[in-house]
């Protein structure tokens, strides 16, 4: 069955080279050439297909997240922040915001643009 195997993501773009400079220089990742587009891998070895479509950006919903520990967190938050993301809020019953930072328990989590509008999220559980 499918669960017996790594799940990757794919993300529409409608500019590579924008969206190289982005997944490498923004958000720090190894970016490789591949016939479909782009290859990212994440510490984990799952991995995103980065592609051109007319679709891009138009999903409205979280296109990937990233699991990141608890006390890794604020770290990441920060890098992101020094990078120039701005930090998307929304209504939701049961999350606090706090400077951009959704938190709703023991987790917490913030979400951002890539250049073509895919939803990007990165939490702590």
């Amino acid at each position: 069955m499918l669960a017996e195997f790594p799940l990757f993501t794919a993300l529409a773009v409608s500019d590579l080279d924008r969206a190289r400079d982005f997944y490498e220089n923004v958000l720090g990742f190894t970016v490789e050439e591949s016939m479909e587009g782009l290859g990212i891998r994440a510490g984990d070895g799952t991995g995103a297909l980065v592609y051109l479509s007319a679709y891009a950006g138009t999903n409205k919903a979280t296109a990937a997240g990233f699991d990141v520990p608890a006390d890794k967190f604020d770290e990441e938050v920060a890098a992101l922040r020094e990078k120039g993301l701005v930090f998307q809020t929304f209504e939701y019953e049961g999350i606090t915001w706090e400077d951009g930072v959704a938190t709703m328990g023991e987790m917490r989590s913030v979400w951002f643009d890539d250049p073509d509008g895919n939803i990007l999220s990165v939490t702590s559980r």
